[in-house]
């Protein structure tokens, strides 16, 4: 058996390390240990963390081994061989390790009610405290051969870490009733929330958190898409209004239809306002739309927006307005009843109502006294 004068570990000149597993366990109590800046070193024996090393040199010995020496009974003096793991690990911060959700958050949007699909991208800093209990109970249930990088050991925490985060931005999209288009403005606070609830759970593994952000959370493009189409849509409502958003949208199935040979028909069911919104546009539309849009003689017109509606219409398909006809009616000149149109006897007081004239061949007024032609009385 080789033993190993001097362990050393260079750290590969990278930041992106964390723990390095060296190769030799041969060891006497001559050998030389040299732990660099930003590292330690970590004695185990039997699964059990025994010495830590601080940055500097040293020369193995009972004096600098107690806890190991105890438990193997070193002898004082000679050079002594013995075996031990040693780990070496990266105590700098390191603050740039990426995270995202590996797949989507399904919801639905409390705005637009549309079923939309959200990722989530960010960074996390982390940092080494208790370096016993980073090595026996995080890197001794991993295993490793030689060297863990953070991104590994991230990995590790993902499966609890996405999970915490797609609850928290449910959650503030729900409770607050916000679109998942305006959570942009909520990450913030988001990522506070985040760190309080994941510190502790780093904690248990001797790892401090130094920093969450959410980055950005965006959509799948085919989600994206719909929520730009639904927007302009909106938009257009906004600035058209009822009426003529509803006639816009008419022409649009029209053109289609005009695309279609045999959706002439279909186009007019489906286009709603139908034959009306022609005559109510106007005589600028094409010989084809203007037999399409000729009115029946018994329809009926709107009174506010003038679209023909079907005889018997009580509200008008266009713009909903009342259109059902007020009886015209007449008051009785002796009683004063108000009496329909055309009466010819008042069914209050039976007074005639037929249509007088004076001998002078004047057309005289229901209740009137004398001739507005001649001023000859008139009789009852």
């Amino acid at each position: 058996m080789a033993l190993i004068d001097v362990v050393k570990f260079n750290g590969l000149n990278s930041r992106d390390w964390i723990v390095y597993k060296h190769y030799a366990e041969d060891l006497s109590t001559s050998t030389q240990l040299i732990v660099s800046e930003g590292q330690v070193a970590v004695f185990l024996k039997g699964g059990r963390v025994c010495d830590i090393f601080g940055p500097g040199t040293y020369t193995l010995s009972t004096q600098n081994l107690p806890l190991l020496s105890a438990l193997i009974n070193l002898p004082y003096g000679g050079k002594t061989p013995f075996s031990a793991e040693i780990y070496y690990i990266n105590t700098t911060t390191k603050l740039d390790l990426a995270w995202g959700t590996s797949d989507p958050i399904p919801l639905i949007d409390p705005k637009y009610n549309i079923r939309l699909r959200i990722r989530a991208f960010g960074q996390v800093g982390l940092k080494i405290s208790n370096y016993q209990y980073f090595v026996t109970e995080l890197i001794g249930s991993m295993n490793p051969s030689e060297l863990v990088s953070y991104n590994k050991v991230l990995d590790f925490y993902k499966v609890f870490l996405i999970s915490k985060v797609k609850t928290q931005i449910a959650q503030v999209i729900i409770e607050k009733g916000i679109s998942a288009l305006e959570i942009s403005a909520h990450l913030d606070e988001i990522s506070d929330k985040m760190s309080v609830l994941i510190s502790k759970d780093f904690e248990k593994f001797g790892m401090t958190l130094v920093n969450f952000y959410i980055k950005s959370i965006n959509f799948p493009d085919d989600d994206f898409d719909r929520v730009n189409a639904l927007l302009e849509k909106k938009a257009e409502f906004e600035i058209l209004g009822d009426q003529r958003y509803a006639t816009s949208r008419t022409f649009d199935v029209y053109e289609g239809a005009a695309k279609n040979e045999n959706g002439i028909a279909g186009a007019f069911a489906a286009g709603g306002m139908g034959i009306g919104a022609g005559a109510a546009i106007g005589g600028n539309m094409s010989p084809m739309q203007g037999v399409m849009s000729t009115p029946k003689q018994n329809d009926v017109y709107c009174p506010k927006c003038n679209a023909a509606n079907a005889a018997g219409s009580k509200f008008c398909n266009t713009c909903g307005a009342s259109i059902e006809e007020k009886e015209e009616t007449m008051i009785c000149p002796k009683c004063s009843a108000q009496l329909k149109k055309g009466s010819k006897f008042c069914n209050r007081c039976g007074a005639s109502l037929d249509e007088k004239k004076c001998e002078c061949g004047a057309k005289l007024e229901l209740g009137v006294k004398f001739c507005s032609n001649c001023g000859r009385k008139v009789e009852d």
